[in-house]
């Protein structure tokens, strides 16, 4: 049996809007990492990118379930000794909205090159405004 691979310059990317507005964090962001990865496709492989370019809009305005607002923490270390800086989930939601959505599908991903290589192919806009026009997003929704 021989296993066909799919040609990488006939791979069809297309670019998704999805409206944030009121969708819960942690179902977006796997239905993103999906779309990402491209296994919403019959020419899925894992070992290669056929995913396609997502465009996420009103991140400010998502929704989050239970006390994850004031209970959530991220956290960066600067590797310097007092260097740690806590912040919870409503802090970021209202400083960078546009890097909760991001570390979360981030954390859908698998690790390594791929999954950073896949990173690239998303976008995040706190608001409505994006200058991806020329690319035509088709609009996508779960309900």
């Amino acid at each position: 049996m021989t296993t066909t691979l799919p040609a990488y310059n006939r791979l069809n990317r297309q670019w998704l809007l999805v409206d944030a507005t009121d969708q819960v964090l942690g179902r977006l962001a796997s239905r993103i990492a999906l779309i990402l990865r491209g296994k919403h496709k019959p020419t899925f492989t894992p070992f290669l990118d056929t995913g396609d370019f997502v465009l996420v809009i009103n991140a400010k305005e998502i929704k989050v379930t239970g006390q994850k607002p004031k209970q959530k923490v991220y956290r960066t270390y600067s590797g310097y000794p007092g260097g740690l800086k806590q912040r919870t989930l409503e802090e970021m939601l209202h400083r960078h909205p546009e890097r909760v959505i991001r570390q979360a599908v981030k954390g859908m991903l698998p690790d390594g090159p791929l999954a950073r290589k896949l990173l690239t192919k998303l976008k995040v806009y706190a608001g409505s405004e994006h200058p991806h026009q020329a690319q035509e997003p088709e609009p996508i929704s779960w309900t």
